[in-house]
Parts: structure tokens; sequence; C-alpha cells
């Protein structure tokens, strides 16, 4: 890293002046390798991130009173000493407690925040250029434990690696950190342990999705198993009442539907005020928490999102948002299918009890639902929370095709193969045999198939077998090549993520300016 030690050398004085520094390094990027927006001094070193040979590094120079807590091997520049470290976890909790804006926060009171799920450890700061500068709070860490497993990651990796893109980007703006549709209690405790701000708690597994289309007497019998005094309150407080909304919306409670809506959803609530309670309530720290009861058969109606709600804030859970299961169908990686018009009508009401309730909507798989975006974006007033991941996924794979068309060939055809194992993981709707034959298609060709729903929606299903999948000799079949090849294009990569994404941020009707310089 010749680089960065003349970088030191020639501007990193005792009085010399941050701003200019970083100015003389974005403008001599390609020739000091040094990303400018993370220059920052603190006790008496000063800290950036620099690239050789497209590995990345922190390289604290002058020896401060930081400079023994990193690990890493320790260097001569000029008259002073310098050390290289990777970054690594146990140096990104060194480097957190150093600057406060790298340690994420919860987002209460903003009005709209997106989670930006990144499989790879790779996409934060071409989301950071993006939303520099626009109304939007980006919850950069957002994985889920079936996410984590297919990628061999954990919590902490995950969140020190958007820790790293915040300091790179030098983005001193709030951003979050999200453990997606937890399912149970260790593993919101293990999220919330690693310095999560926000938790995604996923009722599915205390849903009982049959108890819907029970018929009326075999609802009734299994209603009365309930004990009759909790019977009796419960129907005390929704039986016979209405309850109005914004507008003079309405929200009643018929007995036969409101015996299925407790067969349902009531132990599902009972889940989610138990880790209330025993987690997020006692956490030393603020958090975000979200309800998802969208891991269901059916959509939402209103009236049992309503007493979902109601039983929740009645028992002293303060929720920041909630994600019902929307009328038609939102697949990984494409848009909405769906009669849009309906769509608008069901997210109505939807909001609108949210608002009632004092909390924010919640829109799960989220990504590439431009179809929708207007509605969700108008229809929320501009406060909503939504999910993306999988499209950042998809947008690497679109510079593979286009870069290392080799590469890409060997990802695709192992994904088609592999398709029937990945549908264990995920519903879509893809039919492999629409796919254009790729030993037919010119390597100009390639990128192209990331804009066609089924070749789409295959190689965004099969992201974890791709990158888990092993030589005889053990080695990854496929991993390494991805990050090299990304690591090299890298500004191609957030240039593609910032129109990606800010093309659904621009059909959501956010309005901002984003730095696309690298």
């Amino acid at each position: 890293m010749e680089e960065w030690r003349q970088f030191c050398i020639s501007f990193l004085t005792e009085n010399a002046d941050i701003e200019s520094i970083r100015n003389e390094a974005g403008d001599n990027f390609e020739k000091l390798r040094v990303y400018p927006d993370s220059i920052q001094f603190a006790g008496g070193s000063y800290f950036f991130i620099a690239v050789d040979n497209f590995q990345k590094a922190l390289v604290v120079y002058g020896e401060g009173c930081f400079f023994s807590e990193f690990e890493g091997y320790e260097v001569v520049c000029g008259s002073k000493g310098a050390k290289v470290c990777e970054l690594s976890n146990k140096n990104c909790r060194v480097i957190r407690r150093i600057f406060p804006f790298i340690n994420p926060s919860n987002h209460r009171g903003t009005a709209v925040t997106v989670g930006l799920g990144d499989r790879l450890g790779l996409a934060s700061a071409g989301h950071i250029r993006l939303i520099k500068g626009m109304p939007v709070f980006p919850v950069l860490a957002q994985q889920s434990v079936r996410e984590l497993n297919l990628t061999g990651r954990t919590f902490e990796d995950v969140l020190t690696e958007a820790s790293w893109a915040v300091f790179q980007e030098g983005y001193t703006e709030r951003f979050g950190a999200d453990g997606d549709h937890l399912k149970t209690k260790q593993e919101v405790k293990t999220a919330v342990n690693c310095g999560y701000t926000m938790i995604t708690l996923d009722c599915s597994e205390h849903i009982d999705n049959g108890a819907a289309s029970l018929l009326p007497e075999e609802a009734e019998r299994k209603y009365l198993l309930l004990p009759k005094s909790e019977r009796e309150l419960l129907e005390s407080q929704y039986i016979r009442k209405d309850f109005i909304l914004k507008e003079g919306a309405k929200i009643a409670f018929k007995p036969e539907d409101f015996k299925k809506i407790i067969l349902v959803y009531l132990k599902a609530v009972k889940f989610a005020i138990d880790i209330y309670n025993d987690i997020i309530r006692n956490c030393s720290r603020d958090m975000d928490f979200e309800i998802s009861i969208d891991e269901t058969l059916t959509s939402t109606t209103p009236e049992s999102h309503f007493f979902v709600a109601s039983e929740l804030i009645a028992a002293g859970v303060k929720i920041t948002s909630l994600a019902p299961r929307f009328c038609g169908e939102f697949q990984k990686g494409i848009d909405y299918k769906g009669d849009t018009a309906r769509f608008a009508e069901d997210f109505t009401v939807h909001v609108n009890i949210a608002e009632h309730f004092g909390y924010k909507i919640s829109v799960h798989s989220g990504s590439d639902k431009f179809s929708i975006f207007p509605a969700i974006g108008k229809i929320s007033g501009g406060r909503y929370h939504i999910k993306t991941a999988g499209t950042n996924w998809l947008e690497a794979v679109r510079i593979i095709a286009a870069e290392n068309p080799s590469l890409y060939r060997r990802m695709h055809k192992f994904a088609v193969s592999n398709l029937v194992e990945a549908r264990k993981y995920y519903h879509i709707s893809a039919n492999p045999s629409k796919i254009p034959d790729i030993d037919g298609l010119d390597d100009r060709e390639l990128p192209m198939l990331m804009d066609m729903d089924d070749s789409r929606q295959v190689l965004h299903i099969t992201y974890g077998l791709i990158l888990l999948d092993k030589k005889s000799d053990g080695s990854p079949t496929f991993k390494d090549e991805i990050y090299s090849t990304l690591n090299i294009h890298e500004g191609k990569y957030y240039d593609a993520l910032k129109r990606h994404i800010g093309r659904h941020l621009k059909e959501l009707g956010v309005v901002g300016k984003g730095d696309i310089s690298t």
C-alpha cells in the first residue's frame, strides 16, 4: 500500500485541515487509493480506509491513545508509526467507541424508513451515496436468520460490514440495524446483544392459519376451549362495538368472525407481548419494535389487524411499525402481482389502522414493486417503512453478467439446476422454461436476463446455494470470484445500486439528490 504511505507523509501534518485533506484524496482517488470521506482525526491519530489490490483496510496513522487497541501490523511511515488493520468485527467494535456516528440508532420520529438488506456486505456504501441529502432513514444492516444461514454470516458480521461502509462514506446521519423476521426469544436476544436497534418479530409460527377456514361449529368448539374469563373479557371489548378510524372509516366485529380472529391471532399476540416485556422493554437503549403478521396464507383483514394492534397497545407494547399481509402477491425480485386498485383500497384501511394506534405501516418484500409505490407513498402520507434486500444482490449479479460473463454463465446454470432446493426457502412463480438458453446468448446479452422476471427470480432465491457451494477440495465454487469481481468493479456496483434503489425512492415520491462520486 505505497499510495497511502505517500498520502500520509504529504498531507497528514499536525495542523492539517481535514476538509482540505479530504478534497485532495477525493480529487486523486485513483492515485492515492484513500476513501476521502473516511478520513477522521481523534486521540492523536488519523484514521482512514485505503484500498490496495482491491482489498480494503483501516489505516491508523500516528501512535495516539487508541493506536494499541487495534489489531493489525505496524509499519514506519515517514517519522511516524502506522498500523494497517483488517475491517474485522473486533476492530469495528473499537472504532465504534471512538466515533459514535458509526453506531446504529432507532428511527422513531422519522417518516420514511427503508430497509436496505445487503446479503454480500458490499452494498451499503452505494446505498449511502444515494440517500445522502434525502429525507430517508436507512436501515443498512437488515438480515433474517434464514438469510444468515444461507450466506454463512452472523448478526455481528452484518452490522460490522454496514458500520465500515458508514465510516468509509463519512455518513454522520443516523442509520439502523434490523434483526429481521426473528422467530424465537433467543434470536431476538442475540440481535439485541450484538447492538441491533430494530427487531422485526415474525409471529407466523404462532398464527393458526387453519382456524380461518374452520366450519362455524368447529370454530365454536375450539373457541370454547379458551378460559371463560378470557373469552368474556375479549367479547366485552370488541363485540357489538364500533371503532371509528380516520375520515369516518369503521371497524366492527361480527361474533362468528371475531371468534376465528381470536383462534388465528391470540397466541401470536401473547408471544409478541412476552418478547416485548422480557427483552425489548428492559433493553438499555430505545429499540424499534416491528410486528410482522405478513407471513400468512391469506390477506390480513382490517378486523384482524385492528385486534392485534389493539391488544398489543393495551398491554403497553410500543410498536414502531406493523406489517400486515396485503392483498395480491409480493413475490421476490419482481413487481406486484394483483389488482393495483384493490391494493390501494386495502392499503388505505391498513394505514388508517396504523395511524389510529400511532405507528407506521410496514411493507415487506418491497423490492421492485414499482406499480404500487406511488400508492404507498401517497396513501401513507409519506410515512411508512419498506423492506428491500434481494434486489441488491440482483444488481450485483447484473454487474457480474456484464463484467465477468464466464462467472455469470456458471452461476446461472448452477441456479437453474438447483432451483428445486431453493424453492424450499422461497415462494416464486418463475418458470425456468421461459428463460432463454444461456448457451445461445452472446456475452453482451447476459445483463438483460436481470430484466426478465423468470431469470430474476431464479437468481434471486438461489443466492445462498451459490454462495455456500464448495468444490471437491472444500474451496468456494463461486464466492471468492463473486467478491473479487464486485471489488474490482466497486464503482459500477455503487452506481447500479443508486440507479435501481433510486428508482424505488422516486416512485415512492421521495425527492433528493445523492452524491455519485467514488
